[in-house]
């Protein structure tokens, strides 16, 4: 007897947890928690692709580590003025900036500049690089970006390469350009449109692709998940999410470009390249990138390919926020100095590139790929399982007026109640799971932002995931306690949720649980290495 009152006047957990389960507890409760992890270990990894970037075995080694381009002209030094003209596009009007450099003569080079996926206007885009042209004696060319048909669902490459190439002609037609002269600069997005437009025009003199991408759209964004997330320090089970959201169609359609190849238009690029990276770039493969410029410009005969990898500096070349002036150096020299420059060696120079993993195919999900359909079902889910004990809550409101009705016909009033040991694990089932679903979408949000930034933050990314993960465990031991206690009563003969507003709360919120926690699994969140 000694061991029931023991039971009966422990911790108010025990008590609860001996009145789900008198018979078995708490090593019951434990064992059919670790069977529920493994299986939802198991069911998460077979819906859905694993992560397993192949390693980078073909290093690239620079040849010298100075970046100044052999044979370029020592800078002039122009003075420069800026005038605005208009790009007539098919169905659209653009404005474009040309800066071009005082007193230099007639018949100079002219480039034309593409925008990447973060800029648009003149008013804001390669300021620095244009004015290092003209000051070199380059005429330059910023159009804005035609928005009316650029959305983040829809983006048509060669079309953008069409418009580009309005703004080229219109550079051509400028009074102090020599026609023969002009050519392009692709920055990032661009450097997937800029190839397109010199496979189509051979007459123009040269490219630069600066922090290209090289590899198609969807590609990309996985290899920079993937970088960033290393960067940031998250756990291995958290890269699982990289192919089952890069491959995750959202909902509304579009995105159709994220599958652009460039390959095809790179092998019919014949003018000089001009390539250039900044080491400090997380985002772009940058050994794979000037190899598969330097392989694809081959297939066209054309070995005029001059790549420079620029130490610490980011996307766009910047260095602490500011376009690297060695590379503005480089730029300018080797577009002033063309022809002679088009082959100068060394081919590879500057600070020595590293890259460990590859930018290839993603693994495409197998099940959970609708966007619709998964965030369809987190929403009902979610809605479910907070109207279901809101029903119970109304239906309970009632009583006084069931009460009343009683008195005034003489009856006992039907009260409808749980059984003894439903009704906590299933409050607790219900809200665990909204909050795990909760915390994770704001988990994957704060790590994308660190991730972006390029910053660490081992509370939000290392607690954060221990905290998604330790209320996802707070759900399933609910839902274990209250399985166990319903199998419980069915033996015994009893109902666990007598009435219908009962009886269809306690049928949703099982079945909205289970379906939210399969989800949840597909994420990682019960993630045993499996």
């Amino acid at each position: 007897m000694a061991p029931a009152r023991a039971a009966a006047t422990g911790p108010r957990w025990w008590r609860r947890l001996r009145r789900v389960d008198p018979h078995r507890g708490l090593p019951a409760t434990v064992g059919g928690t670790a069977v529920a992890l493994v299986v939802l270990a198991v069911v998460g990894s077979l819906l859905g692709p694993q992560w397993a970037p192949t390693p980078l075995t073909d290093p690239l080694e620079v040849a010298a580590t100075g970046t100044t381009v052999t044979g370029a002209p020592p800078t002039a030094g122009y003075a420069t003025t800026q005038r605005v003209v208009d790009v007539v596009l098919d169905g659209a009007t653009v404005r474009a900036q040309v800066t071009a450099p005082v007193g230099a003569g007639d018949d100079l080079p002219g480039v034309v500049f593409v925008h990447g996926a973060g800029t648009g206007r003149f008013v804001q885009a390669f300021r620095a690089q244009a004015e290092a042209m003209a000051r070199a004696g380059v005429v330059a060319m910023v159009p804005d970006k035609r928005l009316d048909t650029y959305t983040l669902r829809h983006r048509d490459y060669e079309a953008m390469a069409a418009d580009y190439a309005r703004s080229v002609a219109v550079l051509r037609d400028q009074p102090e350009v020599d026609p023969a002269r002009v050519g392009v600069y692709g920055e990032s997005e661009g450097a997937w449109i800029a190839p397109v437009m010199a496979a189509r025009d051979p007459g123009l003199a040269f490219v630069a692709l600066v922090s290209a991408p090289v590899v198609p759209p969807l590609q990309q964004a996985a290899f920079a998940a993937d970088s960033y997330l290393r960067n940031t320090g998250v756990p291995q089970q958290v890269f699982r999410a990289i192919p089952r959201a890069v491959g995750l169609s959202l909902p509304g359609g579009g995105f159709e470009y994220a599958r652009f190849d460039v390959t095809p238009f790179q092998r019919r690029t014949t003018q000089p390249l001009f390539v250039a990276y900044g080491t400090g770039d997380a985002s772009m493969p940058l050994v794979q990138g000037a190899q598969r410029i330097i392989a694809d410009a081959a297939v066209a005969g054309n070995v005029d390919v001059t790549v420079r990898y620029y130490a610490g500096a980011s996307h766009g070349l910047r260095v602490h926020g500011e376009v690297s002036a060695d590379f503005l150096r480089d730029l300018t020299g080797w577009v002033a100095g063309l022809p002679a420059t088009a082959g100068s060696a060394p081919r590879i120079a500057g600070a020595q590139p590293v890259q460990t993993y590859l930018a290839g195919p993603v693994p495409q999900p197998r099940w959970l790929r609708d966007g619709t359909v998964v965030l369809g079902t987190v929403a009902a889910g979610a809605v479910l399982l907070l109207l279901a004990p809101a029903a119970v809550g109304v239906d309970r409101a009632l009583d006084p007026w069931r009460r009343r009705r009683a008195a005034r016909h003489g009856t006992a009033p039907v009260l409808r109640r749980f059984a003894a040991g439903i009704r906590d694990p299933l409050l607790v089932l219900a809200l665990a799971t909204v909050l795990t679903v909760a915390a994770l979408v704001w988990y994957l949000t704060s790590v994308a932002q660190l991730a972006l930034d390029y910053e660490r933050n081992a509370l939000v990314v290392q607690g954060g995931w221990v905290l998604v993960r330790v209320v996802g465990l707070v759900a399933v031991v609910a839902g274990v306690l209250l399985v166990r206690r319903v199998r419980a009563l069915r033996r015994a003969g009893q109902r666990a949720a007598p009435g219908a507003v009962r009886a269809g709360a306690l049928s949703l919120v099982v079945v909205a649980a289970a379906v939210l926690l399969v989800v949840l699994a597909y994420w990682g969140v019960f993630q045993l290495g499996i």
